[in-house]
């Protein structure tokens, strides 16, 4: 049966998150697959730089009576077996979910982050700390004392949308299912009030990478957006503590870290962002790919993207990365936020190119195994069976 799909989703300002390559890519999916997908989306693009804009989107955040009026057009003009909804902040508002429930529309939600429950959705305080606080007394109140956005008046704003969410829209209880991506994810969820039956585990769409023999490369590298939580200042420090490798970060540098570069040792070598043709070069190239976060991630594809390349990974034993890497199966798993643990770990696999093939081999297979196309898509094709759907 070919299924008709409405998703919703509110883009970040750059049109261009993981996020909405993840949407993007199961909408693909489910038309080759030969089912229909039509959207219903927004962008924060529309309210960047105007203060009289980002003020309006604090209300509409909380609740906007025209974009709920959109989409029940939308719907009755479309009529979708499922409605998929991503993220509806700020644009959108969780005003929809009392709407879609009234309607009788199965509704699925897909959760990439933890903003259930976290109004930042990252379990980051604002000295980039994991924090649970928000799932205790008080719940969203320790947003704002915390000021885990490092400006109050969006911690504020953050906390109160987090609130009417969960108070008043329902959107813990309203969707029919939540689609995590890790089992990691699944288990917070389910020990904050998810029901263990409405949680499925679909992980990210890793793209197909076609590598008969992967080259042993001779650069250890990071790929992805310099931010401290990402565990760049390790990765650095690490390097400067192994001159003799070749260190390589590909992406580009968050604001709070400008000039970063010019810091680092001379064995570091700063690409910026990559095309991707040239960041499959660079992951041909590597040895190791390290991923040193120190929080929960989502689904950090920078992994399972090294895995399809045959490469090891050596990343925190965190949240989702410790879900995805086996250690001294697949990669290593470090301790979060320790330089030194990450040079010893560097610094023993490294030479150790036997052990590197190894380790990427066991990595291709898994990825091969469980995050295919079509491991994704039967998952996904369960859960729409579970609602009655197909």
């Amino acid at each position: 049966m070919n299924l008709k799909f409405l998703f919703v989703h509110n883009n970040y300002a750059s049109n261009n998150s993981g996020e909405e390559h993840a949407a993007e890519g199961l909408a693909k999916l489910l038309e080759e697959n030969g089912h229909i997908v039509e959207w219903y989306r927004r962008s924060s693009a529309e309210i960047v730089g105007s203060l009289s804009k980002n003020l309006k989107a604090f209300f509409t955040g909380i609740w906007n009576p025209f974009a709920v009026k959109k989409l029940i057009d939308k719907i009755e003009e479309f009529q979708p077996h499922i409605v998929q909804v991503q993220n509806v902040y700020p644009l959108i508002s969780p005003a929809i979910f009392k709407v879609l429930k009234k309607m009788e529309i199965p509704v699925v939600m897909r959760c990439p982050n933890y903003r259930l429950f976290c109004p930042t959705g990252l379990h980051l305080d604002g000295q980039k700390e994991v924090c649970e606080k928000c799932l205790d007394r008080g719940r969203e109140l320790n947003c704002i004392k915390k000021n885990c956005e490092n400006n109050l008046s969006k911690s504020v704003g953050y906390a109160v949308r987090n609130f009417t969410a969960r108070k008043f829209w329902g959107i813990l209880k309203y969707p029919d299912a939540f689609i995590v991506q890790t089992d990691f994810q699944r288990q917070k969820f389910i020990k904050n009030g998810i029901p263990s039956e409405k949680l499925h585990v679909v992980p990210g769409l890793v793209p197909d990478i076609d590598i008969n023999e992967a080259a042993i490369g001779t650069k250890v590298t990071f790929v992805g957006r310099s931010k401290a939580e990402k565990g760049i200042l390790e990765f650095i420090e690490a390097a400067r503590m192994l001159p003799d490798i070749e260190f390589c970060v590909a992406g580009e540098i968050h604001e709070s870290l400008s000039g970063i570069e010019f810091k680092s040792s001379d064995n570091v070598e700063w690409l910026g962002f990559l095309d991707k043709n040239d960041l499959n070069n660079l992951y041909e190239n590597s040895r190791i790919i390290v991923v040193p976060g120190k929080w929960y991630e989502g689904f950090p594809n920078v992994i399972t993207r090294a895995m399809k390349f045959g490469k090891p990974v050596i990343t925190s034993n965190l949240g989702a990365m410790a879900s995805i890497i086996d250690h001294e199966e697949n990669g290593l798993l470090v301790e979060p936020g320790d330089a030194e643990d990450l040079k010893e770990k560097i610094e023993r696999l490294y030479p150790d190119t036997d052990r590197c093939q190894k380790f990427g081999q066991n990595g291709r297979r898994k990825a091969n195994h469980n995050y295919s196309s079509q491991q994704v898509y039967n998952k996904l094709m369960d859960i729409y069976g579970v609602l009655n759907a197909v």
